[in-house]
């Protein structure tokens, strides 16, 4: 790869001494008043996967504004990943969308990044123009892990403080923490409405074995924006990131930005 197609990560320097590290594409001067894209990626991965490599580009290509980045603890950030939450990973979140983008935005979140930015635009509602959820996983700390753990995840936790789960997506098991399960109850957001009024676009393949489909129907279900779009890909997984995948995603953007950008209410 030359320096253009890998360059070296720009950093953001938080308050507390860590670091974000981040890659930013500007928008094209004079192309239309769409808004700008940020997008959140899962839980253990990092801006240099499928998708947020190939939205880059695509970003690019339609002159749009692009910001992708690594949470605490994730990729070319700072920290250990054992010591993140939910919390701090929903305010490097929000520190990355005040320090790197004007203007509205769309946010892309895949996943985890489905919950974190739901908690951004809560944060900010007057920044965030739609988003766009990828196999999207709100509360999956409690109904995903908490719920499906046994007996010998919850000793582990009681002994240890943490349990490290083998994962279908790399060589090292993850190391989910009791405290990460903790305070993700501060965060829980379907058990009430959630007080998000602009458009909403869910993707989810319904073979997904890692977060369910039927997540999806109940985050549209509780969201209280009147502008809610679901699409389930029958023989989609959880990725997402196939050429088909990236085309029904691509297109989803474009269709969302192009109806912000003209004004058409929701």
């Amino acid at each position: 790869m030359n320096e253009r197609e890998c360059p070296a990560p720009a950093i953001l320097a938080r308050p507390d001494g860590s670091t974000i590290a981040y890659h930013k594409t500007p928008g094209r001067d004079g192309v239309d008043d769409r808004p700008g894209l940020v997008f959140l990626g899962g839980f253990m991965s990092d801006m240099t996967g499928t998708k947020a490599s190939a939205l880059e580009a695509f970003a690019r290509e339609r002159g749009q504004a692009f910001l992708r980045f690594d949470y605490s603890g994730h990729g070319a950030s700072s920290g250990a990943f054992a010591d993140g939450t939910i919390g701090r990973w929903a305010e490097d979140a929000v520190a990355a969308l005040d320090a790197l983008t004007e203007g509205p935005q769309v946010l892309i979140g895949s996943s985890m990044g489905g919950w974190i930015m739901l908690l951004a635009a809560l944060a900010r509602p007057e920044r965030v123009a739609g988003l766009v959820g990828i196999a999207a996983a709100p509360d999956f700390t409690e109904d995903l892990i908490w719920a499906s753990a046994g007996p010998e995840v919850r000793s582990a936790w009681e002994r240890d403080g943490v349990y490290h789960q083998p994962s279908d997506y790399g060589d090292e098991p993850y190391p989910i923490t009791l405290r990460l399960i903790e305070e993700g109850r501060q965060h829980l957001l379907l058990r009430d409405p959630i007080a998000i009024a602009g458009p909403v676009r869910l993707i989810h393949g319904m073979q997904d074995a890692d977060v369910t489909w039927e997540i999806s129907l109940r985050l549209a279900e509780a969201l209280e924006s009147r502008d809610v779009e679901v699409t389930l890909v029958k023989d989609g997984d959880h990725r997402l990131s196939e050429p088909p995948d990236l085309a029904r995603l691509f297109g989803t953007i474009a269709q969302l930005s192009d109806q912000l950008s003209d004004g058409v209410p929701g």
